[in-house]
C-alpha cells in the first residue's frame, strides 16, 4: 500500500480534477486536514509538495497553497522516483499537462567515467540509451536520460527498439526473470548545461555562457548488480521535489 502522503496526494489530486477545488482557490491549511485525521503535518506537508511538483498548487509562506491556472508556467518537477512511484501507485506515466518529446533509444560506448562506474561497466563498455524530455504546459521540464547494462536486453529486447516502452521495462523484467529491481537514494548535484541541453529547453544564450541545471541520478540494480543508472536534468530555474 502506498504510504499515506500519497494516498493523500491523490485524493487531493482527485478533488481538484472534479473541481472541488479550481484555480485561485486555497486548500485547507495544513492543520486543517490534521484535524480531520487526515495525518500528521508531516504527511500533509508531503503530500501538498507532491501536487505542487505535479503543478497543480502552487504555496507561499503566510498564505498558504493555491490551485494553478492550468497555463501556469512550471516551477518544479518531481523526481525520477516519484514519477516511477506514480506510475506504480495511479498507472498514470505522466502528470496533469505533461508529455515526452525527443525521445532516443541508442547503443553507445559509455565514455562517462562517473557513468559507468555507477552502472558497473567499464569505461567505454557498451550500453544502451534511452532518453526523453518531459515537457508540461510549454515548457520542458526535464531531460531525462536511462543508461541501461545489455544484459538487461536479453531478457527485453524491446528495449533496443526505436520505440516507446508500453510498459516500465523493470516491471517486464522482473515477470520474466523473476529478480527484484531497487532503486538506491536518489542523489542531487549540479553541473553546467550542455548545448544540447539548452535547445532540448529551448533556451537561446551567448556562446560561452555558463548556466548552471540540477542534476538527479537514480541506480537501480537487481541481485546481480547494478542496472539501470536514470538521470534527470532539470530546466535552469526549476527545483526538484522529492519522492519520499
Amino acid at each position: 500500500m502506498p504510504p499515506k502522503w500519497q494516498r493523500l496526494a491523490d485524493e487531493l489530486a482527485q478533488q481538484i480534477a472534479d473541481g472541488v477545488y479550481v484555480p485561485g482557490d486555497y486548500l485547507p491549511h495544513i492543520r486543517e486536514l490534521v484535524a480531520q485525521g487526515k495525518g500528521s503535518i508531516t504527511t500533509v506537508h508531503a503530500a501538498y509538495k507532491a501536487l505542487e511538483a505535479e503543478g497543480l498548487v502552487v504555496s507561499s509562506r503566510g498564505h498558504g497553497t493555491r490551485v494553478q491556472p492550468q497555463d501556469a508556467a512550471p516551477q518544479s518537477a518531481v523526481s525520477g522516483l516519484g514519477r516511477l512511484n506514480r506510475l506504480r501507485r495511479t498507472g498514470r506515466p505522466y502528470g496533469p499537462r505533461e508529455v515526452s518529446m525527443d525521445h532516443i533509444v541508442a547503443l553507445r560506448s559509455c565514455a562517462d567515467v562517473e557513468l559507468a562506474n555507477l552502472l558497473g561497466v567499464e569505461p567505454y563498455d557498451e550500453v544502451l540509451l534511452r532518453g526523453r524530455t518531459f515537457v508540461r504546459g510549454d515548457k520542458a521540464t526535464v531531460v531525462a536520460l536511462s543508461v541501461i547494462q545489455l544484459r538487461a536486453a536479453n531478457a527485453v529486447p524491446e528495449l533496443l527498439r526505436d520505440e516507446r516502452m508500453p510498459r516500465f521495462w523493470q516491471e517486464i523484467y522482473t515477470e520474466r526473470t523473476g529478480a527484484e529491481i531497487s532503486a538506491d537514494p536518489e542523489m542531487r548535484g549540479a553541473r553546467l548545461a550542455s548545448g544540447e541541453e539548452l535547445r532540448k529547453f529551448g533556451i537561446e544564450v551567448p556562446p560561452d555562457t555558463a548556466v548552471p541545471v540540477l542534476v538527479l541520478r537514480s541506480v537501480f540494480r537487481d541481485e546481480v548488480g547494478p542496472i539501470e543508472v536514470w538521470e534527470d536534468v532539470y530546466r535552469p530555474g526549476m527545483w526538484q521535489v522529492s519522492s519520499e
